[in-house]
């Protein structure tokens, strides 16, 4: 399943109201570590794409749901189980950083 663009308007049913997991990459187009890390995003979304839903939000065209989760640097990656955010990562990370951060939440919920 490839990344799906999200707005203010469609965060709430697409990330909150979600049945499963969700990990949302918070990016601006003028931000070069959100270009960086963007082949990692997608190489999750491809590697999980029977457990997660991977989307990603501008946020120079979506400064509401940005304020409203107090995005001050890009790229921001946050992880919404159940509507609720457990888990944020800032910056460009290394994969492995990433999956690993998956992993721990995910482990979680399957207890």
């Amino acid at each position: 399943m490839p990344v799906l663009e999200v707005m203010d308007n469609s965060f709430k049913q697409e990330v909150i109201k979600s049945d499963c997991p969700v990990l949302v990459d918070f990016w601006a187009p003028w931000c070069g570590p959100c270009r960086m890390i963007a082949s990692v995003v997608n190489e999750i979304a491809k590697e999980y794409e029977d457990i997660i839903k991977v989307v990603k939000i501008n946020t120079d065209q979506n400064p509401s749901t940005a304020t409203e989760y107090g995005i001050r640097s890009i790229p921001t990656l946050m992880l919404f189980i159940e509507g609720k955010k457990v888990d944020t990562v800032i910056g460009a990370v290394p994969k492995s950083t990433l999956a690993s951060t998956l992993q721990n939440h995910l482990k979680k919920q399957k207890n």
